[in-house]
């Protein structure tokens, strides 16, 4: 189909929020063009079979759902379903020189923080904290799809002074340490607080507790879920209702230049063999800051940094555990902590911080699979197969910077050390090989993910998140910039950050004066 010459938004970008931005405004009659400068749609919210010969279709880069509003999903039609996992998450660990572990869910976490920690203290901690978060999130998730609430308002609407001075207030560190006092269970808590974030628990800066918050509030519970079909289960359901709503998507089709007096924009397109400009009302940028700068030919922001490693493996079984006590399909159906601590996680920050790569590399994994088997095609299933997935924290890109792939061999290998420290046999013996003979496993650093995604300096959010309420400079629906006909639809928007599809929302929202 021929480009038009001037559409009512043109969308910057595929990914999952520039669909849901296209979806929005489609099905409300405006014309509108996708721009997406990769072969296919969906950004990081893409499922891939990376695995040559094998038919199973990984998540490849975002993983899990938490943020995305059920409204999103209905207002939309959208065929997507998320699943619940069993078990929240297993924490192996040694006591008395005996293997054991924290296992949260699946009606034994009572007993679990008991044999863990020798009495029901910290488990009343547990519940007593959670129910504070679970208060916070209730009334803060609703926001997030509505015009940015003021400080003081959200304030109110919380209506919990000891919950809003620990979330927004002074570093999640303090809260943490207040509560509870054995190390694992302090860690298990904290990384919430880190995924994609790399921070210490007492910045002063609270980069952390605003990770912390919307890993928390994600549907009113803060419950992550498997997205069933994989990740790209989401980001085909957009495009499909995009489309049939009238959105125009090419794929291949890179924005390099953008123009605007405030009124009419014009952006500027390279493909294989051609260059075009094309008008629109309002363009809606789905990249990062740094990409609405370069495209405006303005001065960038402050450069942001990456900090994890995203590991995806395929595996003939899952393995054995140390602790006997804990069935794999249990442990791993969850979040596996690994390196964990509380004092783990200081000290890796603190080695990454002084230019090291930590010697206890800390990492989450779990396995999507089990929750979700139509990932894998019928014989892989049959004999028993299962996908791993890996993120590992405090690895900024700077540790990368002189030797990508050297590094990234060194990290992977300490990571699957530490993983093989809890497990009866190694995790190499698991792997699966490919149809040419080679293990099933692929690692990305921030540098991969800035290559392959153009993730600035590999940040998963963009940039550091921001809390969810105006500040100067945010506009309405905080996805406003400089220019009155141009908005910000990506992760680095305000409430900007995992797959939620909340930014779109928002900038859909603004162009129709909502």
């Amino acid at each position: 189909m021929t480009v038009r010459d001037s559409y009512d938004a043109v969308i910057v970008g595929g990914g999952h929020n520039g669909l849901v931005a296209a979806a929005y405004l489609a099905r409300a009659g405006q014309s509108v063009l996708v721009l997406e400068r990769l072969a296919t749609t969906g950004g990081a919210a893409v499922s891939t079979r990376p695995f040559a010969g094998l038919d199973a279709r990984l998540s490849r880069y975002s993983y899990l759902v938490s943020l995305l509003p059920a409204t999103i999903v209905r207002d939309l039609g959208l065929d997507f379903a998320v699943r619940r996992r069993t078990v929240s998450s297993y924490t192996p660990a040694v006591r008395g020189g005996r293997a054991t572990g924290l296992l949260v869910g699946a009606g034994r976490t009572r007993d679990s923080f008991a044999a863990l920690t020798g009495s029901d203290r910290e488990y009343e901690a547990w519940r007593r904290f959670y129910a504070r978060t679970a208060h916070v999130a209730a009334r803060v998730f609703p926001t997030l799809t509505e015009p940015l609430p003021a400080r003081e308002a959200l304030r109110e609407r919380i209506g919990d002074e000891e919950a809003w001075r620990m979330l927004f207030e002074e570093p999640v560190g303090v809260a943490v340490e207040e509560h509870f006092s054995d190390d694992l269970v302090r860690g298990v808590v904290l990384t919430d607080a880190l995924i994609g974030t790399f921070a210490d628990a007492h910045d002063p800066s609270l980069v952390q507790n605003r990770c912390f918050l919307y890993h928390v509030i994600g549907g009113g519970t803060g419950d992550w879920d498997v997205p069933v079909g994989g990740m790209g289960a989401l980001t085909d359901a957009l495009a499909d209702t995009a489309l049939a709503a009238g959105a125009h998507l090419r794929t291949g089709h890179e924005a390099v230049r953008l123009a605007t007096d405030g009124t009419h924009a014009e952006v500027t397109v390279r493909t294989d063999d051609t260059e075009f400009t094309v008008g629109a009302r309002r363009v809606l940028v789905n990249a990062s800051p740094q990409a609405l700068a370069a495209l405006l030919g303005e001065q960038p922001p402050a450069r942001p940094e990456g900090a994890q490693l995203k590991v995806n493996m395929l595996l003939t079984r899952l393995p054995r555990l140390k602790d006997r006590d804990v069935d794999p399909h249990e442990a791993f159906a969850g979040t596996f902590h690994i390196a964990e601590g509380y004092g783990q996680l200081a000290t890796a920050h603190r080695e990454a911080t002084e230019g090291r790569l930590p010697a206890s590399p800390p990492s989450e994994i779990y396995c999507h699979s089990l929750t979700d088997p139509s990932i894998l095609g019928p014989d892989l299933a049959a004999r028993g197969h299962h996908t791993l997935t890996l993120f590992g924290l405090h690895t900024p890109a700077r540790l990368f910077a002189a030797d990508n792939e050297g590094t990234r061999a060194t990290l992977l290998a300490a990571t699957l050390a530490e993983l093989d420290a809890h497990l009866d046999e190694p995790i190499a013996d698991c792997l699966a090989l490919d149809a040419d003979g080679a293990p099933c496993i692929e690692a990305k650093t921030p540098l991969d993910l800035e290559r392959e995604l153009r993730l600035p300096g590999g940040h998963i959010f963009h940039r550091d998140l921001a809390f969810p309420y105006a500040a100067p400079g945010t506009g309405r629906w905080g996805v406003e910039t400089a220019h009155p006909n141009v908005l910000l639809c990506g992760a680095g928007a305000v409430r900007g950050g995992g797959v939620s599809g909340i930014p779109g929302h928002n900038a859909a929202m603004a162009v129709l004066g909502r």
